[in-house]
């Protein structure tokens, strides 16, 4: 089974626009299929990367203090597909959290980062950026902190 982390931006963001944020290298960055744009990263990275407009959208996760939930009229999700190999496994989470630093720092949209659809790790609502379950995720990947504050 593979760990799928998640990152969902609030509104309609041009998915070639999102694609060059979180990869400024154009050789690095998802190409189309179909409706979405995709990419094996594995080797270099530790993942693969897809990236999709959705129209509507529920991210609902468990936080801190319970089930958080989040409804989005419009949507784009960067999803970073990891194999559970434990030696590739700091590789693709120190890369997946530099690409969503990126794409953090150059906009301002609302944003969450979920693990497997039901683990919530960060949010940005109205600019302030929050992590969330620091002794169960965050915690236990000393880098964080170098990469994402908060």
């Amino acid at each position: 089974m593979a760990l799928e982390y998640r990152l969902t931006l609030a509104g309609q963001i041009p998915l070639a626009d999102l694609a060059a944020r979180a990869f400024p290298d154009p050789v690095e960055r998802p190409t189309p299929y179909g409706a979405i744009l995709t990419r094996d990263l594995y080797d270099r990275f530790g993942f693969g990367v897809s990236i999709l407009g959705e129209r509507h959208d529920i991210v609902e996760a468990e936080a801190d203090a319970g089930l958080w939930g989040w409804d989005l009229d419009a949507s784009v999700d960067l999803t970073f597909r990891m194999g559970k190999d434990p030696d590739r496994r700091e590789l693709g989470v120190r890369s997946m959290l530099e690409a969503v630093g990126r794409v953090l720092e150059s906009g301002s949209e609302d944003a969450a980062l979920t693990l497997n659809g039901d683990l919530l790790l960060l949010t940005r609502m109205d600019g302030a950026v929050s992590k969330h379950n620091q002794a169960t995720w965050w915690n236990h990947y000393p880098f964080t902190p170098s990469i994402i504050a908060g």
